[in-house]
């Protein structure tokens, strides 16, 4: 009998890693594809939330929806496959945040003006926040409860240090890059592309691939 309980949770969890890997390696994928063949979008100037601007922007819409799915089903997953600890629900919670963050993203969107210039007109960057805050946040407290569990405690400073530099990444975006009259504001999709690519997304694969092995 407890073979047979066992056996499903293990599937559940495998699938479920397989969702922590899947979900931010398509999202890069698609907005990557995006910057190739679309010639509407400065991917060095412009943040990749500009790709859900225009005809196509529907594509870029349903990539933020899917990664949320997929990284709320991480969340949740994480928190099974971790052992338990004082206040360790923090960090899946701040993933899940971040999960909803995209959601937001999908529904409000960036707009451009009659110059070309891009502009929130409603709640977007609030979606902006949660994702790259959560996830940011997620991974630092998450290093905390991963380092008291023996299966996954090598995995602890990595996750604190891409937490670190994600947070530090954050903090050179909003106040280097993002405002108008930023010194690096002509490089802000560029950063914000580095802060994904190099620190949050690797982190939250090479997590998702731990969380498989484990449930194999």
């Amino acid at each position: 009998m407890t073979q047979q309980l066992i056996k499903p949770q293990s599937r559940l969890l495998r699938l479920s890693g397989t969702a922590g890997m899947v979900g931010p390696a398509l999202f890069a994928v698609v907005f990557i594809l995006q910057n190739v063949v679309r010639t509407d979008d400065d991917a060095i100037a412009e943040p990749v939330s500009a790709l859900s601007i225009g005809e196509y922007g529907w594509v870029q819409r349903l990539n933020f929806f899917v990664f949320g799915v997929l990284l709320l089903v991480f969340a949740a997953a994480l928190h099974r496959g971790v052992a338990s600890s004082r206040l360790g629900w923090v960090g899946p919670t701040l993933l899940s945040v971040a999960g909803a963050g995209l959601f937001v993203a999908t529904t409000f969107s960036l707009a451009r003006d009659e110059t070309g210039a891009i502009y929130d007109p409603s709640f977007h960057q609030v979606g902006g926040m949660m994702f790259f805050g959560g996830t940011a946040l997620g991974l630092v407290a998450l290093s905390r409860r991963l380092a008291r569990d023996p299966q996954w405690r090598n995995l602890s400073r990595y996750c604190l240090g891409a937490g670190i530099a994600s947070i530090a990444g954050g903090v050179v975006m909003n106040g280097l890059a993002i405002p108008d009259d930023a010194p690096l504001h002509g490089g802000a999709g560029l950063i914000q592309r580095i802060i994904v690519l190099a620190f949050i997304f690797p982190a939250l694969i090479t997590l998702g691939h731990r969380l498989r092995s484990l449930s194999a």
